[in-house]
């Protein structure tokens, strides 16, 4: 039911705190990755390790840990980025009405303002108060902003009495959940699809502290990326070291060298569409100094070997059904080199664009493609970078 999905869990500081482990427990038996974030009151009822371990991921409480900023004080904005469902099972009245005002208090409620998922909300309370007129339009006005409510059930409550206020029971919760994720899911040529995305550079070491690389800055890797992920693509982003901040909805696995690119693809090398958008060396050094090479009034020379051929490999041991498309930077003779690469590498599209023209390639926001495919057809594209994404998968997946 939520296999490969990604549940957000946040957990406040009622009673019912204690039914959250179960319902993480099922969340995961349905296949979902989930995490636990709790409100400080949340961990008098039920303690950050016991999620901590069933989760088997840290469990944040606040942004600040004894007035000072915790080295993980971004989390917030991370957690609102991976989730696929932000669920927040129990929801008191207090965190109900901290939703209605926009505090940010504590590492839930930031990460709530922060979230571009979806959100379920458990309001679970004394029949009382949850009958209260306050805690009502509390309901209505989070209703009107787009957020989902799942309604209490009735029964014996805390207080002792049988009145409306308890949690729904974890299959309730999950039925609910897998309902909404279908709402949001993303419908397109690609949904369903695994797609692999590189960017970046690679980096070859000569010694500890000194490499061959190039400036790719990653940006068009990552806008092929997200444009794979808006048709409706299961993306997984193989990046090199980068200086930009890689979005974790596009699943960012890191490389540094093209061995360990190589390795990176060749586990996912069943992958339904793969787009090698990296720049990747073709030379390595021979031999891998152990020690920091001294400066000398002697000249340095430096023996290097190729390194493997990734997109030539892929088109060797492509699979039935499966595209390949790849990129070609060049300096001269664009056109003629790009076609040259896309028949010897077996390929079923090929980007090619220039180095050496202002706004185009490296570190830019900008650039211009050729875009070149196996059956003969071109177009070539300018704009940004993620203009540009979004037009060579729209040309290539014309359903789109």
């Amino acid at each position: 039911m939520f296999s490969g999905k990604r549940i957000l869990l946040g957990v406040t500081g009622g009673i019912a705190a204690y039914k959250a482990v179960y319902l993480l427990r099922e969340y995961q038996k349905a296949g979902a990755d989930v995490r636990v974030i709790m409100t400080p009151s949340a961990t008098k009822f039920v303690g950050t390790e016991t999620f901590s371990a069933l989760s088997r991921h840290d469990v944040p409480t606040d942004v600040f840990s004894d007035g000072k900023i915790t080295d993980s004080w971004t989390k917030h904005i991370y957690l609102g980025e991976w989730a696929d469902l932000f669920v927040i099972a129990p929801c008191t009245a207090n965190t109900l009405a901290a939703i209605v005002q926009g505090t940010s208090d504590n590492m839930l409620t930031s990460t709530l303002l922060a979230a571009r998922c979806p959100v379920l909300i458990c309001p679970t309370m004394d029949g009382g108060m949850y009958e209260n007129p306050a805690v009502q339009s509390n309901l209505d006005r989070v209703r009107k902003r787009g957020i989902y409510i799942l309604e209490p059930d009735s029964g014996y409550l805390a207080s002792g009495i049988e009145d409306k206020g308890r949690l729904p029971e974890p299959e309730q919760i999950l039925q609910r959940s897998a309902g909404i994720i279908r709402t949001h899911a993303i419908q397109g040529p690609l949904t369903g699809k695994k797609v692999v995305v590189t960017g970046g550079p690679t980096r070859e070491y000569l010694d500890p502290v000194r490499f061959l690389s190039n400036p790719s800055s990653g940006k068009m890797g990552i806008a092929m990326a997200d444009a794979a992920r808006a048709l409706g693509g299961e993306v997984t982003f193989l990046h090199g070291p980068l200086s930009v901040t890689v979005p974790e909805r596009l699943n960012p696995v890191p490389f540094v060298s093209a061995d360990d690119l190589f390795q990176q693809i060749k586990v996912r090398s069943d992958a339904d569409l793969i787009i090698m958008t990296a720049a990747v060396s073709d030379f390595k050094p021979k031999q891998l100094q152990s020690q920091k090479v001294k400066k000398t009034d002697a000249s340095l020379q430096l023996e290097l070997e190729p390194t493997q051929d990734i997109l030539k490999w892929l088109g060797e041991h492509k699979k039935a059904g499966q595209k390949l498309i790849g990129f070609a930077m060049e300096t001269e003779n664009l056109e003629a080199s790009a076609r040259r690469k896309l028949k010897e590498k077996r390929l079923d599209w090929i980007c090619g664009n220039r180095v050496s023209a202002d706004g185009e390639g490296f570190a830019s926001d900008t650039n211009t493609i050729l875009l070149m495919g196996s059956d003969g057809t071109s177009s070539s594209y300018s704009g940004s970078k993620p203009e540009i994404a979004s037009q060579i998968l729209r040309k290539i997946f014309p359903d789109s």
